[in-house]
């Protein structure tokens, strides 16, 4: 019910911008640019957790990106996944590369532990991977998402944890549905996730897949994207493509 009323209420009440707050517009330019406007880089934790996979990332985690990423998945604004789904795309084609033969790409979100997906009322990597996917396809590029990935455990809330601290917390904690890796045999995974901090969830749940087909080349080429990453890992790989 929490979900059905935000999009009903996204469609009669007015709108502010969910980057700045500048009333009576969903995202204004600005705020786009700093989204959309960037050239996808690929990024790197420090320290780099094992088993990270290659990541692209579309922006910096500050600003309005930061305040577009929070509305979305904090205040429930669902109208914005659509523009987080864009730059999500544009990280994914920067890595993935252009559309080859070996079928098409599939989408696989880093999941939310269930608690926090019924605190919230909607699971936001999910639906930016959905809108992602359909960014995707309308490009040319086929595309489709596979949520394949759960919990087997529970988990301790990641805030404020070092890097060690949340690899550990994190180590072994996802699996692929049953049947799963028939799925992801069709395709090319990319793990996609809203936002890359230690990277310790990306590397869990390409050890997740990769145990799950059997093989460490099971995640294609080891490609994942992600909406933001800190702006120091950001700028730091400014030249590493």
């Amino acid at each position: 019910m929490r979900g059905w009323w935000r999009e009903i209420s996204g469609l009669v009440l007015p709108v502010a911008c969910g980057g700045c707050g500048r009333p009576r517009v969903e995202l204004c330019e600005e705020c786009r640019a700093a989204l959309h406007g960037g050239v996808p880089r690929r990024v790197r934790p420090d320290p780099e957790p094992v088993g990270l996979p290659v990541v692209h990332a579309a922006a910096a985690y500050e600003n309005a990106v930061r305040a577009v990423l929070l509305a979305h998945k904090e205040r429930g604004e669902l109208r914005l996944a659509g523009a987080l789904g864009k730059a999500l795309a544009g990280a994914v084609r920067a890595g993935a590369g252009p559309a080859g033969a070996d079928g098409p790409l599939l989408l696989v979100p880093v999941p939310s532990a269930r608690r926090a997906v019924a605190a919230r009322g909607h699971d936001p990597t999910r639906r930016i991977a959905l809108a992602a996917a359909g960014e995707l396809r309308r490009g040319g590029i086929p595309a489709q998402v596979a949520a394949v990935l759960r919990q087997r455990r529970a988990v301790a809330d990641q805030a404020g944890l070092g890097a060690g601290q949340r690899q550990a917390n994190l180590a072994g904690a996802l699996e692929v549905l049953a049947g799963g890796e028939r799925l992801l045999a069709a395709g090319r995974v990319v793990l996609v996730d809203d936002l890359l901090t230690t990277g310790a969830s990306l590397a869990e749940a390409a050890r997740a897949v990769a145990a799950a087909c059997g093989h460490a080349g099971a995640v294609g080429s080891g490609q994942a994207a992600v909406v933001a990453v800190s702006p120091s890992a950001f700028e730091i790989n400014r030249n590493c493509q």
